[in-house]
């Protein structure tokens, strides 16, 4: 009776998590654009803490939610987040860009725009907590967290993202530019990676020491750039617009090590 009532339990808790990580399609307004957004939240009024998730260069593709963001959907929201994904491609009637030289949706300019109307618009939602908003982003969206946290880009409108985490950022050019952050900002980073580079992102974070809120970086052996996909086997991608060197080629794969502590520690960290 006793392992019965623990199958229940669990079957229970599992479809309690699915139902609550049903998107939510919202739209928020961002100037002359309308920001296409999915919104995940646990059960319950809240108020809860939340977080903006900030897609990779791919966007916001079904194969990407199922494999990569589904499972930090659940982490999060067992976590009591709420979590926002904000759609910077869709909503310009762009696609993927992870092959576009000249992107005109930049991290460092239209997709941290992109994150601040995203908390704004999270700041006017009953159920969120509007002091306990963070920052999450994958890759080119890693990217725009690094840009968003910059002490020169403290939003105007007098609020401010709590913490953030940025998964395997490219780092050139922010290390050139001398970044800081405003906010607690963890990177997590694989030391194979061959797209974006963890040693450049070890120089950007070093030459922040005094001069920055906390700033970390994890730095994991052996991972290679979306360490954190679920059932991913490695495998080298052609053609990209933007890889540490200029053969546009790169390699991405699970790490189930890597993967596991980030789905840990990320949240642990975003929870301050």
């Amino acid at each position: 009776m006793a392992f019965k009532h623990l199958l229940y339990v669990f079957a229970f808790a599992a479809l309690w998590i699915t139902a609550c990580a049903a998107a939510e399609n919202v739209d928020i307004p961002e100037g002359n654009l309308t920001l296409q957004a999915k919104l995940y939240r646990p059960a319950g009024p809240g108020p809860f803490p939340a977080v903006v998730a900030l897609h990779d260069c791919g966007g916001l593709r079904p194969a990407a939610m199922q494999q990569l963001y589904s499972e930090w959907v659940k982490a999060l929201i067992a976590d009591g987040f709420v979590v926002l994904f904000p759609d910077s491609f869709a909503s310009r009637g762009f696609g993927s860009q992870c092959r576009v030289r000249q992107s005109k949706v930049r991290a460092s300019r239209e997709r941290v725009a992109d994150a601040n109307a995203a908390r704004r618009w999270l700041q006017t939602q009953n159920f969120v907590r509007g002091d306990h908003i963070s920052l999450l982003g994958w890759s080119s969206g890693g990217i725009a967290v690094l840009w968003a946290v910059r002490p020169n880009a403290t939003p105007r409108d007098g609020a401010d993202f709590r913490s953030a985490v940025a998964l395997y950022p490219g780092c050139r050019r922010l290390r050139q530019t001398a970044w800081s952050a405003r906010v607690p900002t963890l990177i997590l980073i694989g030391a194979a990676d061959d797209w974006t580079l963890a040693s450049t992102c070890q120089q950007m974070v070093a030459g922040a020491r005094g001069r920055s809120a906390r700033a970390e970086i994890v730095v994991y052996p052996g991972a290679h750039h979306e360490f954190d996909r679920a059932d991913s086997p490695l495998r080298l991608r052609t053609g990209l617009a933007r890889t540490a060197d200029p053969s546009g080629r790169a390699h991405r794969g699970t790490n189930p090590a890597a993967r596991a502590d980030a789905l840990k520690r990320a949240p642990r960290w975003l929870a301050r």
